[in-house]
């Protein structure tokens, strides 16, 4: 565990650096923080799209969707999710979305 300071907000992390405090201690910071360790450029509409699948299906299921399911959901197929983040479903779009480091195959 371990603090993380950006953009005059501070974050309870984890040692992968993944939010502790789950969605509800999310935020735009907290994206943008993510954006900028992640390459990413601009967060458009299509984060957006994946950041909502995300979060909405962990808050009914306790769990992140498989990489199947969130395709599905989206309508994005993988290759689109890794050209949103390179560091893939996993490591890189839950991260953003506030949610725990997966433990299966995202």
């Amino acid at each position: 565990m371990a603090d993380l300071e950006f953009g005059g907000e501070t974050f309870d992390i984890d040692e992968d650096g993944f939010l502790l405090g789950g969605i509800e201690a999310w935020n735009r910071t907290w994206m943008d923080y993510v954006k900028s360790t992640e390459g990413i450029e601009e967060i458009t509409e299509e984060h957006w799209k994946l950041v909502n699948v995300l979060q909405e299906y962990f808050k009914k299921n306790g769990i992140a969707p498989m990489v199947r399911i969130l395709s599905k959901a989206t309508g994005f197929p993988l290759k689109k999710v890794y050209e949103l983040f390179p560091s893939g479903p996993g490591k890189g779009a839950c991260k953003m979305a506030g949610l725990p480091k997966p433990t299966g195959c995202v």
